[in-house]
């Protein structure tokens, strides 16, 4: 290939993100061909001994979402299925070590990065009989999870089950200083280089930092000290990813690594730096597949988070939606906790905004413990009351929801669990279709 020529990169993202949409935009300002891999327009066959891929690529940036698909696995074998053909930027086994939690901790203690103390069990006797090392208080979480979900702070007298739902589980220690508001550290790395580093401070009545449950951040690119910065780029290295956004937080012994995200947002990044990784990750896709890049265009361009509509976005999905699942007024759900699961029936209520969940049920399926009280308006009433609030786990018609959920005694309602819109929205209710064959003689009133 003559290196003047353009080479084809493909990012292979099955959602729609701003970071898919930023990566494929920066490739075409660095002078250079796109390709979005996404439902509409992907295939691969072997004929006669020839394999062959749609759209054809030179390279791929891996942006495919898996800790919160209900068969990561699925999505991890297409992946490894393109990353035979062509050059693959986060190769499949490398996500899979960074998107299971316990096996980022193994790799990096293996590669003498310091990470928090942690255990996972099959059963829960073992996994119960190691809470006492863990102090008055530990972080429980699953081993997959994004945004916050399935992640508890858990006491000592309260039990742990080896899965929540579906997932594995495991204890790990709660890294925290005396007497500083609670803070960590997401360093994007790109090809072992900082592109930038923000801090993220948890919201108000809450312990996680992550921007998707209202954490704020600041710029902290010039302030990291070198040991931080040092071990995000040894972190990103032992996972073996080309770019990822590494979690880290500092404790009375110093810094530890948290997390290694393959697929790690940009959105909280930018508002906090002004720098966008995704001329940084174009243009090392770029020179993988033997193409060239100006490097100052890349500095310059960075400076932008451009999400607008790619030319590589195929027409099919200008209507991005598919038309939603359909729920009924009332369905049998299964929820999950720390310490077990449980299947009732639950009903649709649009007009509440967060789910609900009776104070017995909640103390069965072990969701919580409480992490923040919230204020909760009744219907038609100008008042609102206090209701403490617990991650739980729903699942609805084999999809899984983590919510933050509100705890009330619903002992004499109908119905243990209220499905608030944070659940909803992900589907259309049919008022019409019941779960359970009679309904109540009159309607609850519902907060």
């Amino acid at each position: 290939m003559d290196v003047d020529d353009p080479v084809t990169v493909g990012v292979l993202s099955l959602h729609t993100s701003k970071e898919t949409k930023a990566i494929l935009n920066a490739v075409e300002d660095l002078g250079h061909d796109t390709e979005w891999l996404r439902t509409e327009n992907t295939s691969i066959s072997v004929t006669d001994g020839s394999v062959v891929l749609e759209p054809s690529v030179d390279v791929i940036a891996n942006r495919m979402l898996l800790s919160n698909t209900e068969q990561p696995a699925e999505e991890l074998g297409l992946a490894n299925t393109f990353a035979q053909l062509v050059p693959m930027l986060n190769e499949p086994a490398n996500v899979m070590t960074a998107i299971h939690k316990l096996s980022t901790a193994t790799t990096l203690a293996a590669n003498d990065v310091r990470t928090p103390d942690v255990t996972l069990s099959l059963n829960s006797d073992q996994l119960n009989a190691a809470r006492e090392r863990y102090g008055e208080e530990a972080v429980y979480k699953t081993a997959i999870g994004t945004h916050g979900g399935g992640t508890w702070k858990v006491g000592p007298d309260d039990p742990v089950n080896p899965k929540v739902g579906n997932r594995y589980a495991f204890l790990q220690e709660l890294i925290d200083r005396e007497d500083v508001r609670h803070r960590d550290v997401r360093v994007y790395v790109v090809d072992g280089e900082i592109i930038a580093a923000m801090y993220r401070y948890a919201p108000d009545n809450d312990w996680r930092t992550n921007v998707a449950l209202g954490g704020s951040v600041e710029d902290a690119t010039e302030d990291l000290p070198e040991e931080a910065r040092d071990m995000a780029r040894r972190a990103a290295g032992a996972v073996g990813l080309d770019y990822a956004g590494v979690d880290l937080v500092e404790g009375d012994e110093g810094w530890f690594v948290l997390e290694v995200n393959p697929t790690a947002g940009f959105k909280g990044l930018y508002q906090a730096t002004q720098v966008s990784p995704a001329p940084y990750i174009a243009k090392l896709a770029i020179e993988r597949a033997g193409g060239e890049v100006d490097e100052g265009r890349v500095r310059d361009i960075a400076n932008v988070l451009d999400d607008s509509r790619p030319t590589a976005q195929p027409v099919e999905s200008i209507s991005e939606d598919t038309e939603p699942a359909v729920i009924g007024y009332t369905e049998e759900v299964v929820l999950s906790g720390t310490s077990g699961s449980k299947s009732v029936v639950a009903k649709s209520d649009t007009g509440a905004t967060r789910t609900s969940i009776d104070t017995g049920l909640a103390a069965d399926i072990g969701a919580g413990p409480i992490k923040s009280i919230t204020r909760i308006r009744s219907g038609s009433s100008k008042q609102s009351r206090s209701r403490p609030v617990v991650d739980v786990v729903v699942g609805v018609g084999g999809n899984q929801h983590t919510v933050t959920a509100s705890v009330e005694d619903r002992s004499h309602m109908d119905y243990p669990v209220i499905l608030g819109r944070d659940i909803l929205e992900n589907y259309q209710v049919d008022v019409s279709r019941r779960i359970d064959s009679e309904a109540p003689d009159t309607p609850e009133e519902e907060e």
